[in-house]
């Protein structure tokens, strides 16, 4: 992975962000609209990266922290009721959620592991502090271990085998199939394969998060996570990433860059 300026986790995210209750069923859609903006996926993502900046124990308190204290500043980002009312809890305990909010922030991990047991460790963290059923769980390893070893130089077909041996993901269909009888499901088991599918079948970036939206059902949060794996292959043209740059807060964006430098200098000290 060479020098990136954006996360792609972000990128479907925001792209995604206004075909989640207005779902697409074709790809040459509109990418940015007037309404588009970021949603939780991205606060979320951007708050475990930097809970990775920070916290060097890795601690899931540190985590609940830094996820509580990002999330109570953009309360409308469209969080789910279970988790709004994590967010305000003086004492956050995990809830046995299987939702694909597990799988949509753990990207940030995918990104800084040096070994895949790494990546695997702290995506189950960045799940369990909320995610703790064991689809949660394996929603965001999944994620997490196919953009390790895609940064890792694996092939597509590696990766797919990897994922249906070790998480039982059925990888073996096409958008085609999966499109016309598919609905809004916010499950990890209903909405990961997915996302990883269209990063499979994707043969560039912009290709990957338009396969993705065109799933419909949760469009964000499935582009969100196939967007995460793609920046692992492919680059993110400039068009799109300033165009996203630009709906992020100054914030959020700084969070951002923080972690974009902090990915290079791991880079250069491998």
């Amino acid at each position: 992975m060479g020098k990136v300026k954006m996360l792609g986790a972000l990128v479907g995210d925001i792209v995604g962000s206004v075909y989640e209750f207005h779902n697409v069923k074709y790809t040459d859609f509109e990418m940015f609209t007037p309404w588009t903006n970021f949603t939780d996926d991205s606060v979320m993502t951007l708050a475990v990266a930097k809970w990775l900046m920070e916290d060097e124990s890795r601690s899931m308190q540190g985590l609940a922290y830094y996820m509580q204290e990002l999330g109570k500043k953009y309360p409308n980002a469209g969080y789910g009721g279970n988790f709004s009312a994590w967010l305000y809890q003086e004492h956050p305990q995990p809830y046995n959620s299987w939702g694909n909010g597990s799988g949509m922030r753990a990207s940030p991990v995918g990104l800084y592991a040096r070994t895949l047991d790494e990546a695997l460790a702290l995506a189950a963290v960045t799940a369990a502090v909320t995610h703790n059923h064991p689809e949660g769980v394996k929603g965001a390893q999944a994620i997490a271990a196919s953009m390790f070893l895609c940064r890792e130089g694996k092939s597509k077909e590696e990766i797919r085998d990897y994922v249906e041996r070790v998480f039982d993901y059925d990888l073996h269909r096409k958008i085609e199939d999966i499109r016309p009888s598919y609905s809004f499901d916010v499950s990890c088991q209903g909405s990961v394969p997915e996302a990883i599918i269209a990063f499979l079948e994707g043969n560039d970036f912009e290709e990957v998060i338009r396969l993705a939206v065109s799933i419909g059902g949760d469009s964000d949060t499935i582009a969100c996570m196939a967007g995460a794996i793609a920046v692992c292959l492919y680059p993110i043209p400039d068009w799109m990433a300033e165009k996203c740059d630009a709906v992020l807060t100054d914030e959020l964006r700084q969070i951002k860059d923080q972690f974009m430098e902090l990915l290079e200098k791991r880079e250069s000290t491998k």
